[in-house]
Formats: C-alpha cells, structure tokens, sequence
C-alpha cells in the first residue's frame, strides 16, 4: 500500500458501510464506481452490536463467532464484496466490527486513513427522532460523508 499522501489527486480509500439492506449495497456499488474510476480501493464496514464491543475483521481487527446466522451473514458479505470488487477491477475488503455503525466506520476510516465515508439511506422511522447513521458521521465531522439513496 501506497503512503498517505495529503493533496494526493483523488482519494485513495473509501470507507462504506454494509449490512445487506438495498440502501447498503446501493452505497456499495456507488463507492465501487469512484473507487474505479478515481483508482482507489473500497473497504466496506459491518457493525454488529455484539456484547464487547471489540473490532473485528482483517490485520488488528479479529471477531469472534457467536452465531450461525450471524456467520453466514458475514460469509455473505464478504463473498459479495470481494466479488463485485474482483468484477469491476477494484481492491476491496470487508472489516466486521462489534460496535456501533458509526464507531465501526470512524474507527476503520481513521485505520486506513480514508478519504471519504459513505452510507445508504436509512428507511427507518425511528432514525428520525435518534439520527441515521449518516447524520451521525456528519456530526463526527471529519471525513467527507456521502449518502446514498
């Protein structure tokens, strides 16, 4: 991996997150198309609210499995991003973490040192009155945030 450069022309990591809703591969996709297009990789985030709270994922980040179903979630994920990302030419990979969404996303986006986060609509009612994962990102204000329809 190349080294942080400020200024660089273009972002060389997006930081998207996923949990298999169509808001979420919608994200997806959209941070596949700039990552191919401006040569940059994709890392896509999954946050579990699972007792803990520790990361998990690839390198420093290591989950435990607690569940079946939960496991196969996760297979899924991993296989569809790191598929879609081989089909377009994009370098991807999928960190899980047992935290919250926005934890989860910051954190991974500080570790890569990310350009950009971007997330999908929530269609949650409730996220009116406590905030979607998006506007949560806003207000942790230091990355860029894209919302995806």
């Amino acid at each position: 991996m190349a080294a942080f450069e400020i200024g660089d022309d273009g972002p060389s990591a997006l930081v998207v997150g996923v949990d298999g809703s169509d808001t979420g591969w919608r994200a997806f996709h959209y941070a596949v198309g700039l990552a191919r297009r401006q040569g940059s990789r994709v890392v896509a985030v999954y946050a579990e609210n699972l007792p803990g709270g520790a990361f998990a994922g690839t390198g420093a980040l290591a989950l435990p499995v607690l569940d079946t179903s939960a496991e196969e979630l996760r297979t899924e994920l991993r296989t569809t991003v790191e598929a879609l990302g081989a089909e377009h030419g994009v370098p991807t990979e999928l960190v899980v973490a047992a935290a919250d969404p926005v934890l989860a996303l910051a954190t991974v986006a500080e570790e890569v040192r990310a350009d950009a986060i971007l997330v999908g609509a929530s269609t949650q009612a409730a996220h009116r009155l406590f905030g979607s994962v998006g506007v949560r990102a806003v207000r942790a204000g230091r990355w860029p945030v894209t919302v995806v329809p």
